[in-house]
């Protein structure tokens, strides 16, 4: 099968850990080794979270005297990019995997009118308390949102729209090659009149990006791999209780957190509706179960034409030139 993989940007700097490299390292580490076993077997593109690392490389540039203004967010996430793309190479062939492993940094078209620019909701870099927040809000004129019972930076998240290298994703696939890209959602950029791009200063949803690029591709799973063991229905409540299955339509009638589980929970809705194919939502350490179905939350749905005649005979059906045909559908963007 081709799956596509989002791989949480806290699942590789657990909360309240120094972003130090040696650290981060050894989380690329593990990611890997629990990637390995998929990769065996399966055809296989890794997209990565870059939260926890875009908010240090942003704090680092708000810091920086010599800088007359701090780098944008498009910079600094195809910077963050290439260091988790290069941990990933390295520590996926360490692993065991006998295919070629490419990184790519990639581009992902969005919308400069999008409301998201208005509305900022997506966390990055550390967390802190109320107050902390609150004087560094001030200091660097930053949003800041509570997160759980800590406080971190939000800043735009705007709709994935197409992603600039997917050719070259294709190409690398076909060739075999398992593929790192559309990093911390890949580095956005807003095309002018004449097609031109250039940067924005935001950082899209790479879970979203992941949905977009399995449906792009043709994928037969998408997997989102956190570092929280599945959907919980009733979260933070008495009654909370994990999914192991659900349908998508159900799991809509659900509400889920914008920042944190809610983005994993709408790409996967994306994704199955569109595709007829599963998606889940799992814990990074139990990668292989989640995919079997033994761990996580799987999310299904046969997509349905107007009328509520099945779009597809099966599953299986889907292919390339067909998904990519779906991006068009008003549930992608809904």
């Amino acid at each position: 099968m081709l799956i596509v993989i989002a791989l949480g940007g806290n699942a590789l700097l657990e909360r309240g850990q120094r972003p130090d490299a040696a650290i981060q390292r050894r989380h690329v580490r593990r990611a890997a080794r629990a990637l390995a076993p998929l990769a065996a077997e399966h055809r296989l593109v890794i997209c990565h979270g870059n939260g926890p690392q875009v908010g240090v490389l942003a704090l680092e540039s708000q810091s920086d005297a010599s800088l007359s203004r701090p780098y944008p967010l498009d910079v600094l996430t195809a910077q963050t990019q290439g260091m988790i793309g290069y941990w990933l190479v390295q520590e996926l062939t360490a692993a065991g995997v006998d295919r070629p492993v490419a990184a790519l940094v990639t581009q992902t078209v969005v919308d400069d009118r999008d409301p998201a620019f208005h509305t900022p909701t997506k966390f990055i870099g550390p967390d802190y308390s109320r107050e902390e927040a609150a004087a560094l809000a001030a200091r660097y004129r930053w949003s800041v949102a509570a997160d759980g019972p800590r406080w971190r930076r939000v800043v735009p998240s705007p709709e994935p729209g197409r992603v600039v290298e997917l050719d070259t994703v294709r190409t690398l696939i076909d060739r075999d090659t398992i593929v790192v890209c559309g990093g911390g959602g890949g580095a956005p950029v807003a095309a002018d009149a004449s097609g031109r791009l250039s940067g924005v200063d935001a950082v899209v949803d790479k879970d979203l990006t992941a949905a977009y690029l399995a449906l792009a591709l043709g994928a037969h799973r998408l997997l989102v791999l956190t570092d929280v063991p599945g959907v919980i229905r009733g979260y933070g409540t008495p009654q909370a209780e994990p999914i192991r299955a659900i349908d998508v339509d159900e799991l809509t009638r659900l509400r889920f957190p914008a920042g944190s589980m809610g983005p994993k929970v709408e790409a996967c809705q994306r994704f199955a509706r569109a595709s007829g194919h599963p998606a889940a939502i799992g814990a990074l350490a139990d990668a292989a179960d989640v995919l079997a179905g033994r761990a996580g939350t799987t999310i299904t749905r046969a997509p349905r034409r107007p009328g509520g005649r099945p779009a597809h005979s099966s599953p299986a059906s889907t292919g390339p030139n067909q998904a990519a045909h779906l991006l068009e559908d008003p549930l992608w963007t809904r």
